[in-house]
C-alpha cells in the first residue's frame, strides 16, 4: 500500500511538472512531455517508497 502511495504522489508530482513546466522549444523531455514526466514521477515516488 505505500508503494501505490508513494506512486500515486509521484505521479502527480510529475504530471503537475509536465503539465505546468513547459519547455518553450519541445526539446526538454520532462517538462515538454506531461506523460514522460508523469512515469518517472511515478518510478521516483516508488524509488522513494522503497528506500525508506
Amino acid at each position: 500500500m505505500k508503494i501505490f502511495i508513494g506512486v500515486l504522489i509521484g505521479a502527480v508530482i510529475g504530471f503537475g511538472i509536465g503539465y505546468f513546466g513547459k519547455c518553450a522549444s519541445g526539446v526538454c523531455p520532462l517538462t515538454s512531455n506531461p506523460i514522460i514526466s508523469t512515469i518517472i514521477g511515478a518510478l521516483i515516488g516508488a524509488m522513494i517508497v522503497i528506500g525508506r
